[in-house]
């Protein structure tokens, strides 16, 4: 009786997986080349983005330390140390739990090349054990300019935090990005993630040590990435180090912090300024606590049966970034539903989310991607011409598709709804960023996941 109902379950999980018309090894493949379009710095000779070229070869700390690298945040060229670390995180997180969705994607090394490439980044804006560089480019400056990075020409200054200014949100999310990153590398290249790791331990310890919110030592990111608190991250820093080293140590100053900061209670979203439901969800994988299961699934529930929904079903959470945050929280309850609570309802809740995304909906909201995808994303690069022709205001305001074909990105997305405009100056509804990509690319690679596990276990 017991194994036809494993076999019935089995079975069960085959169709909801299965059930997606939707090719999500060829969504992975195109939100890689969505990262590849946002790098800085000099490029590989394996480039794959015809439109790009190397940028940004000056960028220097204020002691003329080499900031070159990293990723662009959005459709324009500062680069933000906080949210390009979330990004890391969750890019990681994914990858470890989805490996075998990259390989049979045949993107595995392309998946290594993106991780990397922010990890090489925060190990030069580390440039002392307690001072971090996290923020390069002035969004002010920058907001003048619209054209191609390669032509960028005006000054980029460099900000960063130490004792004196600390930032222990920044510190200690870009700790658990490099954490997740050294577990990425661990076989793959033991020398690297051994330095990954030295790096986190670091960054955690400063973070620990001198406490204050980034965004008051680097004025400008107030303005766009805000930080409210920096209890989750501390915590998230401290559970990331926990699973790359089994030291208990590392356990214990996560459950510390958990109590401390009162992370017990249910959030209502997760992003890049709230980790909390992650924090959750990772300590009930390492711990199997019933406190952090119970927290885990309180979180999942509420999120599945009574967060608010567009019309078309669409989990609604923020005006900016809708479909992050419904891809976002998508990818941590299937992480629930991998540590054994309540698979069935959370995969399903999570196939619905991301096909939703890739036509369900009555389009694609991912460039490339499907039926009537966006054609006008705002993002100044995709938006000019070949070079040599030139490019300024005028692409910006020209109503026509982006010359360039900004594969992969997933648009901010409708309103609750479901309305939604493809135009350039419609940022609300068609800005792109590095986050809004990380949560829905481990998404589809979780389902991608489930696909082959269920075709594996049909088959024998």
């Amino acid at each position: 009786m017991r194994d036809c109902l494993v076999l019935s379950m089995v079975a069960t999980l085959a169709a909801v997986v299965a059930a997606s018309d939707y090719n999500y090894s060829h969504v992975l493949e195109l939100s890689l080349l969505f990262y590849e379009a946002q790098r800085s710095g000099k490029l590989p000779i394996d480039n794959r983005i015809p439109w790009r070229g190397d940028s940004a070869l000056a960028d220097r700390g204020q002691n003329g330390e080499d900031l070159t690298g990293g990723y662009y945040d959005a459709g324009d060229f500062v680069k933000f140390g906080f949210t390009m670390a979330s990004t890391t995180t969750l890019l990681s997180w994914g990858y470890l739990s989805y490996r075998d969705a990259y390989e049979a994607a045949g993107q595995a090394k392309y998946a290594l090349s993106a991780i990397k490439w922010a990890g090489d980044y925060f190990i030069k804006c580390h440039v002392s054990p307690n001072e971090l560089y996290g923020q390069v480019g002035d969004f002010n400056l920058d907001h003048t300019f619209w054209g191609r990075p390669e032509d960028l020409n005006m000054s980029r200054p460099a900000y960063k935090i130490d004792t004196q200014h600390p930032g222990s949100d920044l510190a200690g999310e870009t700790a658990a990005a490099l954490a997740a990153v050294s577990l990425v590398f661990r076989d793959v290249n033991p020398g690297y993630s051994s330095k990954c790791l030295e790096h986190a331990k670091q960054l955690y310890r400063f973070a620990s040590q001198y406490r204050g919110l980034y965004h008051e030592a680097i004025k400008g990111a107030a303005q766009y990435y805000e930080s409210t608190d920096y209890g989750d991250e501390l915590t998230w820093a401290a559970a990331w180090l926990y699973k790359a080293t089994d030291d208990p140590q590392f356990l214990d100053e996560a459950e510390h912090h958990y109590m401390k900061f009162r992370l017990k209670e249910r959030p209502n979203e997760f992003f890049y300024n709230k980790k909390v439901a992650g924090v959750q969800i990772l300590l009930a994988q390492l711990t199997r606590q019933p406190d952090y299961m119970e927290a885990a699934q309180a979180f999942c529930d509420f999120t599945v049966s009574y967060q608010k929904k567009t019309p078309k079903g669409l989990v609604y959470i923020d005006k900016f970034g809708t479909l992050c945050h419904a891809a976002n929280v998508a990818f941590v309850c299937l992480q629930a539903a991998d540590a054994g609570i309540s698979p069935s309802k959370y995969r399903d809740f999570a196939r619905q989310q991301i096909d939703y995304m890739l036509g369900d909906s009555g389009r694609s909201y991912v460039v490339g991607f499907g039926h009537n995808y966006p054609k006008q994303p705002h993002h100044a690069a995709s938006s000019c011409l070949m070079r040599p022709a030139p490019c300024g205001w005028d692409a910006f305001n020209w109503p026509r598709e982006n010359p360039q074909l900004l594969k992969g990105a997933l648009v901010s997305g409708p309103d609750e709804n479901d309305h939604y405009m493809d135009k350039r100056e419609e940022y609300v509804y068609n800005e792109v960023t590095l986050d809004y990509n990380a949560g829905f690319q481990s998404a589809v690679a979780g389902l991608r996941h489930l696909q082959l596990e269920a075709f594996e276990n049909n088959r024998t």
